[in-house]
C-alpha cells in the first residue's frame, strides 16, 4: 500500500483513467474516464444512463486505475463513489460543479455557458465523486 496523499498528488497531474465498477452479476465493468481532483475526490462527469452510473447507484464500491506513459508506473485506488443528482436548472449546484470539472479537464472556459448548462440538463449529466480510501501501485 502507498501513501494516499502522495498517490492523489501524482494522479492530479493527469486527467484520464479507468473506473472499474461492479455489474449486477458481480463481474467488473470498466470505463475510460476523464477526471479532475477537487478536495481529494476524483470528479467525473457522467450521464444518469451510463453503465458506470447505474452500477455505482447499486453498489458504490469502485476502483480507479491510472497509468502514466512510463512503463510500470501506475496507481490503483480503491474507494467509494458519491453521486450527485442530475443537472436540473442552468445555475443549480450540479451545473456549477460540472462547469468546474469541464474547466479543470479542458484547461479552458467553455465558449458558451448557457449552451453548456442546457446540454448538461438535456443529457441528464451528474457528477461522480470517487473518494479513495487506499492506493496501491508504483510511481517511476
Amino acid at each position: 500500500m502507498m501513501d494516499l496523499d502522495k498517490a492523489i498528488t501524482w494522479a492530479s497531474t493527469t486527467h484520464h483513467g479507468v473506473l472499474i465498477t461492479l455489474r449486477k452479476d458481480g463481474r467488473p465493468q470498466s470505463s475510460d474516464i476523464a477526471y479532475t481532483v477537487i478536495g481529494g475526490k476524483f470528479c467525473i462527469s457522467a450521464t444518469a444512463t451510463r453503465a458506470k452510473t447505474i452500477n455505482l447507484l447499486r453498489d458504490n464500491r469502485a476502483v480507479l486505475h491510472i497509468t502514466s506513459s512510463e512503463t510500470w508506473s501506475y496507481i490503483s485506488f480503491d474507494g467509494i463513489a458519491e453521486i450527485t443528482q442530475t443537472a436540473q436548472q442552468p445555475e443549480d449546484s450540479v451545473c456549477k460543479e460540472l462547469a468546474k470539472v469541464f474547466t479543470a479537464i479542458q484547461k479552458k472556459q467553455h465558449p458558451n455557458w448557457d449552451e453548456f448548462n442546457q446540454a448538461m440538463i438535456n443529457d441528464k449529466r451528474l457528477v461522480i465523486r470517487f473518494v479513495p480510501d487506499r492506493a496501491v501501485g508504483q510511481i517511476n
